[in-house]
């Protein structure tokens, strides 16, 4: 009875494979041999370069839904390289923050602070702001730490 089983799977089987087109048998000859080329050429591990990875992404667009998953590289590999391939052409220069304050809004903030020790930084953002700049009050304490001008909130020291 087991060898009747198994007669007739290879039958059916034999039968689903004369039944496909030569597109996809041509594309699953061609995937299995160029994964036995890359199995051949390294040593512990298959180590592919993008040559390889190209033509495999290829290849396996036009196997079966059946067969893509049982290669070496299964459609999450190749939507992997993809996106890390998405990832590198999208890279831009990373930018450290906010550009720095210009040196004009530097140099009245200075004469602001020296000239006027009472006021605090949110005293001189409201002055610089009535003079046409608009900055922060954090923007200007920190050019006043960099300047060594010691600080003041609301008029009291900190």
């Amino acid at each position: 009875m087991r060898l009747l089983y198994l007669i007739f799977a290879r039958i059916a089987a034999w039968l689903v494979l004369q039944g496909r087109s030569p597109a996809p048998k041509d594309a699953e000859l061609l995937v299995l041999r160029h994964e036995v080329a890359m199995l051949r050429r390294t040593q512990p591990r298959p180590r592919m370069d993008w040559a390889d990875r190209a033509v495999l992404a290829a290849l396996i667009r036009h196997l079966p839904r059946a067969l893509r998953a049982h290669r070496l590289v299964t459609p999450g590999t190749v939507l992997r390289w993809h996106r890390r391939l998405v990832a590198r052409r999208r890279t831009y220069p990373h930018r450290a923050g906010r550009q720095p304050a210009s040196a004009e809004i530097t140099m009245l903030i200075r004469r602001l602070a020296t000239e006027n020790p009472s006021w605090g930084y949110q005293r001189i953002q409201g002055e610089l702001l009535k003079i046409g700049h608009r900055i922060s009050a954090s923007t200007i304490r920190r050019v006043l730490r960099q300047l060594k001008i010691p600080l003041r909130r609301n008029g009291t020291p900190i």
